[in-house]
């Protein structure tokens, strides 16, 4: 009747990218070096819809040795992902994210990122929550180099 998924992404940060969270772009130096866009945050959403329902995982569908993916907007991987949750007869019930990020602060764009959110992947603002943590300037995250993400996501049957 429900299935559980946990998500994980990390990428490092480097200047002069653009840092996008939540299909947001946030103004800040730095951006994530990654295959695609490196949104931490849709990345880690799709891995944990994709595990909720065992399907496999970003790597997979979306490997960074295909030039198809490369520069991709993230929102693509999520929308598959949800596509397939709800082929599979699941729905959303919520999607708990934390996002480990030294700078800039998260807090200021979180009802925007939630509502982006919620809009790629069709389902109410009230489903998808997002918290901005730190890490206290202990290893690369701490010194900047990095952001995390991680995501609980809990599905539910759509005929129970």
């Amino acid at each position: 009747m429900f299935r559980i998924g946990i998500g994980f992404d990390l990428h490092r940060l480097e200047e002069g990218k653009k840092l996008i969270i939540g299909g947001v772009i946030i103004p800040y130096e730095k951006g994530f070096i990654a295959h695609s866009d490196g949104d931490i945050l849709f990345h880690s959403i799709t891995d944990a819809l994709l595990g909720a329902v065992g399907y496999g995982d970003i790597g997979e569908l979306f490997p960074d040795n295909d030039n198809r993916w490369k520069d991709a907007d993230s929102s693509t991987f999520l929308k598959e992902a949800k596509r397939i949750v709800d082929s599979l007869g699941y729905e959303i019930v919520n999607i708990d994210s934390v996002i480990i990020l030294q700078k800039p602060k998260i807090k200021p764009y979180r009802e925007l990122i939630r509502e982006n959110t919620a809009k790629v992947l069709e389902i109410e603002k009230s489903k998808v929550f997002i918290k901005g943590k730190t890490y206290e300037k202990i290893g690369d995250l701490g010194k900047g180099l990095a952001g995390e993400c991680r995501t609980v996501a809990l599905l539910k049957r759509k005929d129970v």
